[in-house]
């Protein structure tokens, strides 16, 4: 669980860097590709538009969702609605 809270720290201060350095009023793809970039110069290992399939009982749909960041294939990051 420790691991979990020091990675979600740096998410959110890299976050708050990009967000800082970019200011208000972006597309949402702007950002993300900004804290993608960030988290991986960082040494953190993410990944991008990962397909997420959706697992009903016995069937597995890979029509699914679309992770927009996974951090350290333990985070997910997405945009809020």
């Amino acid at each position: 669980m420790q691991e979990i809270n020091i990675l979600t720290e740096q998410i959110l201060k890299y976050s708050f860097r990009v967000h800082s350095k970019l200011g208000p009023g972006l597309l949402e793809s702007s950002y993300k590709e900004c804290l993608w970039y960030e988290l991986n110069k960082n040494g953190i290992i993410t990944e991008k538009e990962k397909a997420l399939p959706l697992i009903y009982q016995e069937v597995k749909l890979d029509i699914g969702y679309r992770i927009d960041l996974l951090v350290e294939n333990k985070v997910i990051v997405n945009k809020s609605s």
